[in-house]
């Protein structure tokens, strides 16, 4: 449902441990990160000036110690659409790709997927290689970024299944693929979205932020 900037803090009050917040917002590059900081003030209560970012131990973004509070988050963004997850005591990950030609698409699974999604993706008819492609890829950037990792951390160190349309966590280096949740998301024709965390299942609430300009 749209929403505008000032439904924030009353939306925000609703976070609790069962359930994670999606949101969509229109993405600028000229903004850069203004509108999640706006975002992120309305959870916070604080101004969004105020709002402290650090890097993680792999380069994720995430609050400063000061300001978490139990809250975490993470975003995406392509084209001019951006998502953010956020929940409380769980590190979600999210990811979200434009939908768009890949004829390189089995090229770069050979490459650096895991060899049984190669072999999966090699079977799919050349026009639709493309979307189960991304499936993949939205699948796993989600995961290694709920891990709080990268792609340096090797997407062929992940397995992931979408065959039946579904995305499954079928394998995950040092983790039990079971403790894990995975969701694609539908948020826009133009676009695929997926959501991970580690953890129990929770509910998923989502809005639209409308653009504060």
């Amino acid at each position: 449902m749209p929403s505008l900037l000032t439904d924030v803090p009353a939306i925000a009050a609703r976070l609790d441990d069962d359930t994670l917040h999606v949101w969509q917002l229109h993405y600028d590059r000229s903004r850069g990160r203004a509108p999640l900081l706006g975002l992120l003030a309305g959870y916070l209560g604080v101004p969004a000036d105020a709002v402290r970012l650090v890097a993680g131990p792999h380069g994720r973004p995430q609050l400063a110690p000061t300001q978490a509070c139990a809250l975490d988050f993470n975003w995406s963004h392509s084209g001019d659409c951006a998502l953010v997850a956020l929940g409380r005591r769980v590190a979600p990950g999210i990811d979200v790709e434009r939908r768009r030609a890949r004829p390189r698409a089995l090229e770069l699974a050979r490459r650096y997927f895991h060899p049984a999604e190669a072999a999966w993706l090699a079977t799919q008819p050349s026009r639709m290689r493309a979307e189960a492609f991304l499936a993949l890829w939205t699948a796993k950037e989600a995961v290694l970024k709920a891990l709080g990792r990268g792609l340096a951390f090797g997407l062929h160190r992940l397995e992931i299944d979408v065959a039946t349309g579904a995305p499954q966590l079928r394998r995950l280096e040092g983790e039990r693929p079971e403790a894990w949740q995975l969701q694609a998301l539908e948020i826009d024709p133009a676009y695929r979205a997926a959501l991970a965390w580690r953890g129990p299942p929770r509910r998923i609430d989502r809005w639209i932020l409308a653009d504060a300009g």
